[in-house]
């Protein structure tokens, strides 16, 4: 993934399970290692993510030799009562950036 962001500290709206889906969304073949960086979480913290979206069924892989393929179930409903009814893909659209807008203006840092 490219440009790493600075590291934070102090609340977030988006939670790490959210980010962690948004950069597979961005890159379904990506490493662990490279969304612990991105994220800026550990890659021990990224499989324990990672897990918990397979064992509730956002998230599914396949692997192929040494390359995990991710897939994201895009209706799955989110699980908080105050997003009811809306499916994980709406919350990853405001989260990843479209592959033609990301072609027209590069995200720089």
């Amino acid at each position: 993934m490219v440009g790493v962001p600075e590291s934070h500290t102090g609340w977030t709206f988006v939670t790490n399970h959210a980010r962690v889906l948004a950069a597979i969304a961005d890159n379904p073949n990506v490493r662990i290692r490279d969304i612990a960086a991105h994220c800026r979480l550990t890659e021990r913290a990224v499989q324990r993510i990672i897990s918990d979206l397979e064992q509730d069924g956002y998230l599914s892989h396949t692997r192929d030799g040494r390359v995990n393929t991710y897939r994201i179930e895009p209706d799955k409903v989110l699980r908080h009562p105050a997003e009811a009814g809306l499916p994980v893909a709406s919350l990853l659209s405001l989260l990843v950036q479209d592959e033609s807008d990301r072609v027209r203006n590069p995200i720089t840092r």
